[in-house]
């Protein structure tokens, strides 16, 4: 079978687990946990260039497994809520293998791993120490291709937060160090092929939450962070098992000895002092990393360099002194008020010159050192999405742009970005229309730059591009503004802001005033809630896709309507073709709350209520003629509804109930979740949680039915059972070469299946279903597929019109928080 899917854009963000699911490897690529998937990022070309799919819970950490000599990670270690560990095994970018690791009894929560040559053999192993929510630590081995937990060491009621593995000083012998609930550093070293608690070191205050050994000129140092705010620096030496007589006026620091068994027998004796006190952060601070060893003069060398996140909102790079050798903040990075709640974790680029910081909502912040200025450090583009499950997406009538929600309560926008002299365009977020306070369900799409979404509220709002928006998407896109907006924006607003402790994004028109503007509400707020400040609009001229920062304040969309008429929590949206009428329903669990409400698209009020349903209505799908309205619902039941004149479309159009099934007549049984049309509006399409999908249309010719009986729409398709639920489906704009309608099917799996169906003779048989194509999975989502949704157009989206009567695209999102572009080659359809 042909393969025709190829991922053209990986929309998705760090999980928000804590530090440790994010690691830059050496050969460029950064790794995190997303949801259950890890995710290869490549920060040089700004995509997603794999996606590894083997847990079934959250991604909690990920490391890649470094090598002493500084060549190339070609192998990761993840660990997850499903109490697993997986190693996976990469080459060119591409899985190869992997191996499940269990024995935990709780979630894994941090790891280490680094190679160790095998003395007998010569070849290298793997040592890999993991943490998790059992209060134990595992050991394991993994030699040729076998894997065995070596030792399980036990830490009562207490909870490891980090470990950190390395080497005694010139010596091939593995330490481990453990930091934890009890503010103490545990550290054990292997003796006898066990490892063995030989030191705790005191200091910190409270939790431990990061460590992390480095070398340096034959020396052992160990960073530790915690929510004391303080990071201390250790440092372990050899040292001699003589002790010498000291003036008892001399100050030394205080030496913590410890002595272990050389292989020949022989005592050899390591003291560990408390090198360095850093004092820099206002918060907790959650993670500490070196900068990572480079090779010079035929060794590795590991500069003196330290990077610590906190909650403060700011990463800072540490260096000692050249002169004193005092540790002294180098740069502060971060943001100075803002919207987020601090960093998780932060990362050095494999040559030091960029730095990547895990924000709290799972954003990833990415900053590069300028040429300059080695002390100015620059926002750059990088990778961003939903941090929580996605609930709907949609393409844009021009098919330029794609816009989703989410249950992370915002609505995002992402678009294909095409820099000069590169001949690939890559897709970022370039707005965040929406930042709301509830969970994000549903949007419809009501012109090219306006749309009307739905969340856990009775309440349906209207959004339309302002004019900072419509300037930086041409600037970005490199579509000129007079295609854009069609002469309307003299009476754009500039951008939009947020009230404090308001939900509804005001418009603002003159920005030099915006610092200004306050209403009587604003200045009744009384004393309790002065302290939330509003985050005022600041207009900026883009060249490329904004930073997480500018994305968060700065690219609201005004609202521009509210419609109230739900009792309960909107569920779904759509809007017709000719973008005159939205239809809207809400969760239901009795017939009057089940009714379908209809809206004018010009002055904002009802129309008209559908009411026919028992349940909630999942789905509602205008046809591509405008002259049918379908719904779907939980009572398994689907609804057809017949505008009463097209011609009548304004002002107010009248629909009817035109045909529907019941329990007697239907061919699902449970949950019917999807519909669609397809493109000549002739047939339906349903898709429900019985795994079946059913083509539906009038059973006989237009000439033998002249009179339309409501009675007359039966399946016009052999029913598919694709083996899972099926929660997704879309119809494809464009037909088959073959002249076949073009299927898209999402299933509670994550996988999404492709197939072609074409009517047969009305006096033959009922022909067949085609598979065309499933995705792998790499490929596939990893929980349930939300919604697909194909763009209008032919070609792919940024690229041109190279060839492009040859590509289909389709947008798809899911519960595992990500929003995923494929694009489809036609011919091999």
């Amino acid at each position: 079978m042909a393969a025709p899917f190829e991922v053209c854009h990986v929309a998705s963000c760090a999980n928000r687990a804590g530090p440790g699911v994010v690691s830059w490897g050496r050969g460029g690529l950064v790794a995190f946990g997303s949801c259950r998937s890890v995710v290869l990022y490549d920060p040089q070309r700004r995509k997603v260039v794999g996606t590894l799919n083997g847990h079934t819970g959250r991604v909690n950490c990920v490391q890649w497994i470094r090598r002493k000599d500084g060549s190339y990670e070609t192998e990761l270690i993840s660990g997850g809520s499903d109490k697993l560990l997986i190693l996976w095994e990469t080459q060119n970018e591409k899985l190869v293998n992997y191996t499940r690791l269990e024995g935990h009894s709780e979630a894994v929560c941090s790891l280490d791993a680094v190679y160790m040559r095998n003395e007998s053999t010569g070849e290298l192993n793997i040592l890999l120490a993991s943490a998790a929510s059992d209060s134990t630590v595992r050991i394991w081995s993994k030699q040729g291709t076998g894997v065995k937990c070596l030792q399980t060491l036990l830490f009562g009621n207490g909870f490891v937060m980090d470990v950190s593995l390395s080497f005694l000083p010139d010596s091939n012998r593995p330490v481990l160090a453990c930091g934890g609930d009890d503010c103490k550093i545990h550290l054990y070293v292997q003796q006898d092929g066990q490892f063995q608690k030989t030191l705790l070191l005191h200091g910190h205050e409270d939790w431990i939450r990061g460590i992390e050994w480095a070398v340096c000129d034959g020396d052992l140092f160990l960073a530790s962070c915690s929510q004391d705010c303080l990071i201390r620096i250790w440092k372990m030496h050899a040292t001699s098992l003589l002790v010498e007589a000291q003036d008892e006026e001399t100050i030394r620091l205080k030496e913590n000895i410890f002595t272990v068994k050389n292989d020949n027998g022989s005592d050899a004796s390591f003291a560990v002092t408390l090198d360095s006190v850093l004092a820099g952060h206002e918060n907790w601070v959650y993670a500490v990393h070196w900068q990572p060893s480079f090779p010079k003069d035929g060794r590795m060398e590991q500069p003196m360099k330290l990077l610590s996140a906190s909650m403060d909102k700011t990463v800072i790079l540490w260096a000692p002194d050249d002169e004193s050798g005092v540790w002294l903040e180098q740069v502060r990075v971060g943001e100075v008020g803002g919207n987020t709640l601090g960093f998780f974790d932060c990362h050095f680029s494999p040559d030091g010159s960029m730095i990547l910081a895990h924000a709290f909502h799972g954003a990833l912040h990415l900053w590069k050192q300028t040429s300059a200025n080695k002390r100015e450090w620059t926002p750059e583009v990088v990778i961003s999405g939903h941090f929580d499950a996605v609930q709907d997406v949609m393409w844009d009538p021009e098919g330029e742009f794609i816009i989703s929600v989410g249950s992370d309560q915002t609505t995002r926008i992402f678009a294909p970005w095409k820099r000069e002299n590169e001949t690939e365009a890559s897709w970022h977020e370039i707005a965040r229309p929406q930042v709301h306070g509830y969970d994000m369900q549903c949007l419809a799409m009501t012109g090219r730059f306006q749309f009307v979404s739905g969340a856990d509220e009775k309440v349906l709002r209207v959004f339309t591009a302002p004019r900072n928006f419509m300037e930086n998407f041409s600037s970005i896109s490199g579509i000129s503004l007079e295609e854009l907006n069609s002469g309307q924006m003299i009476d754009l607003p500039e951008g939009a802001t947020v009230p404090a402790l308001g939900l509804s994004n005001k418009a603002v028109f003159q920005a030099e005033d915006t610092a200004a503007q306050t209403t009587e509400e604003e200045e009744k707020l009384s004393n309790a809630s002065s302290q939330y400040h509003e985050n005022y609009f600041q207009p900026c001229s883009l060249t490329e896709p904004p930073t997480e920062d500018h994305l968060l304040q700065n690219t609201l969309w005004p609202e521009t309507q509210k419609l109230y008429g739900h009792g309960y929590e909107v569920f779904c949206v759509a809007c017709n073709n000719a973008k005159t009428v939205i239809a809207s329903a809400c969760k239901a669990s009795k017939k009057e709350h089940a009714a379908i409400i209809l809206w004018s698209t010009t002055t904002w009020k009802q129309i008209q209520s559908l009411p026919f349903h028992n349940l909630t209505v999942t789905q509602i799908s205008f046809s591509p003629n405008d002259k049918f309205l379908l719904a779907v619902s939980r009572d398994r039941q689907w609804s057809l509804w017949k505008c009463n004149d097209i011609s009548s479309m304004q002002p107010d159009p009248a629909f009817s109930l035109f045909a529907y099934t019941n329990q007697s007549t239907a061919v699902h049984t449970r949950i019917i979740w999807s519909c669609d049309w397809t493109p000549d509006s002739k047939y339906f399409i349903t898709g429900s949680r019985d795994k079946k999908v059913v083509i539906w249309g009038e059973c006989c010719s237009a000439e033998e039915n002249k009179e339309n009986d409501p009675g007359e729409i039966q399946p016009c398709s052999p029913v598919l059972d694709v083996g899972d639920s099926v929660t997704a489906l879309s119809a494809s704009y464009l037909l088959a070469p073959d002249g076949s309608y073009i299927v898209a099917i999402g299933t509670e799996s994550g996988k999404i299946h492709l197939y072609k169906w074409k009517p047969s003779d009305k006096r033959l048989p009922l022909s067949d279903w085609t598979k065309c194509a499933e995705t792998d999975n790499s490929q596939s989502h990893t929980l349930v597929v939300k919604q697909l949704c194909w763009r209008k157009c032919v070609g792919r989206s940024g690229q041109g019109t190279a060839e492009s009567s040859r590509w289909l695209q389709l947008a798809s999102c899911g519960a595992d928080y990500s929003v995923k572009i494929f694009s489809i080659n036609r011919d091999s359809l």
